[in-house]
């Protein structure tokens, strides 16, 4: 057995339309409802250019399989953040400005590393690694 790789981040949120527009806004990703029986108006998938669905957007309403107390706000519970590969920190900076998203940026030269950390609008805090930038 050997874990493949990240394959979803779930984010339940007050504002669906909202959080979706931010990630397909900064990742340019494609917004697809849920599959069937999920109802869209309560579920949107969000796909990569490979066609997968990273980040699963759920409104307080939608019935979970797994039943959880979850708070859209300002934390994440028990995760702190979560990270995603990226390329082109210069440019994902000058993207974060223009939607006026604060950001710090972490440079670590030893193994050439930057990182951009910043919350989506539910809290998420999102870092981004650049290597060999």
């Amino acid at each position: 057995m050997k874990l493949n790789a990240l394959d979803h981040v779930n984010i339940i949120t007050d504002d669906l339309a909202g959080t979706a527009r931010f990630f397909v806004e900064l990742f340019d990703l494609d917004v697809r409802n849920g599959p069937e029986p999920l109802p869209p108006e309560q579920v949107q998938w969000l796909y990569d250019d490979s066609g997968r669905a990273i980040f699963h957007i759920n409104s307080k309403e939608m019935q979970q399989a797994f039943n959880r107390d979850t708070a859209a706000g300002p934390t994440t519970g028990a995760i702190h953040h979560v990270a995603l590969d990226y390329s082109d920190h210069r440019a994902f900076m000058e993207r974060l400005e223009a939607h006026g998203i604060a950001y710090r940026l972490n440079d670590i030269p030893s193994i050439n590393l930057k990182q951009l950390f910043f919350s989506e609008p539910n809290g998420v805090l999102l870092e981004l690694n650049f290597r060999g930038e």
